[in-house]
């Protein structure tokens, strides 16, 4: 029987799977071309399988991505959130995932602290996927690899400037980079610097991981400059870490010390004239509508390697 694996970070798979992650959501991307975009693939390769998704926090790329995985993969998901599920009333994470683990064949969790998501890996019997936590995206960053290749950016080598707010999405390409051989430039405020943790788990992969405080030093001359929305989902408006992200807003000045086929990502939902121009986020370096698509591409990939269908 295939083994069945966690996606909770991006080092539950390495680089070699994540590879081949990559090549295959190329490959069946380019498959259904002119497709309905609820008509299976071919192979139909979760044919019967259900995955419960489990949202404590909000979602539309998340929740549609997954969905139209399973539909794409032959498959089929369903939605349990706080208010219409036990959880919500004080359902252990551990009771959960041995009822679950009965009754569907994988399980996705959205939340905001990463500690649920592994109890909840500990306790199933089946494939649990991190589909966000406080500690890390690795999902988001599967489809942006993806973007990369797609757009002729070789991971290897590959100069990513990040600017903005040293967040769970930043730790996760920070993981990425040491997996992939690519090299980050994070330009923040004080006291917004990512985890440490994994700036040395990149550093360590052969990563060159530059830290600083000057958003123009981080894009000179890269390949791709990305960020995310400053103030995150359950946050409160902050005034004081606004002004101190104003200075890292990737605008037409940022991105013009950007090398010359240079590239914007950006996770979304984008809060315009914040963290991103609307010149940058409209114009034509900005991918970021190709990136969100990906999500479901690299969810499908993601789905097989978990139930031992992807090696």
């Amino acid at each position: 029987m295939a083994p069945m694996r966690d996606f909770l970070d991006l080092s539950d798979a390495g680089g070699d799977a994540l590879a081949a992650m990559i090549a295959d959501a190329i490959d069946r991307k380019a498959a259904r071309q002119g497709w309905p975009k609820g008509r299976a693939d071919a192979d139909r390769p979760l044919d019967g399988r259900v995955l419960a998704m489990i949202f404590e926090k909000n979602s539309t790329r998340t929740r549609v991505s997954f969905d139209m995985a399973m539909r794409q993969l032959g498959g089929s998901a369903l939605i349990l959130d706080g208010g219409t599920s036990q959880l919500g009333r004080g359902e252990s994470i551990a009771d959960t995932a041995r009822v679950l683990s009965r009754m569907v064949d994988a399980i996705m969790i959205r939340t905001d602290d990463h500690a649920k998501a592994q109890e909840l890996a500990h306790h199933a019997d089946v494939p649990v996927i991190n589909g966000l936590t406080d500690r890390s995206h690795p999902c988001q960053i599967v489809a942006d690899l993806l973007t990369l290749v797609e757009h002729g950016k070789p991971l290897p080598g590959l100069e990513v400037a990040w600017l903005g707010d040293g967040n769970n999405v930043l730790n996760s390409i920070l993981e990425a980079a040491g997996l992939m051989k690519f090299n980050v430039r994070v330009a923040t405020p004080p006291g917004y610097e990512p985890e440490q943790g994994f700036v040395d788990l990149a550093r360590r992969g052969g990563a060159n991981v530059t830290l600083t405080q000057d958003a123009g030093r981080a894009a000179e001359g890269a390949d791709v400059l990305v960020t995310d929305t400053w103030i995150s989902m359950g946050q409160e408006h902050a005034r004081t870490k606004l002004a101190a992200m104003a200075p890292y807003q990737v605008n037409e000045a940022l991105m013009a010390r950007a090398g010359k086929n240079a590239i914007f990502l950006h996770c979304l939902p984008a809060h315009i004239g914040e963290e991103v121009s609307l010149g940058v986020f409209e114009g034509p370096q900005s991918m970021v509508f190709d990136e969100a698509e990906n999500r479901i591409h690299a969810q499908k990939s993601i789905l097989l390697w978990c139930m031992g269908l992807l090696d």
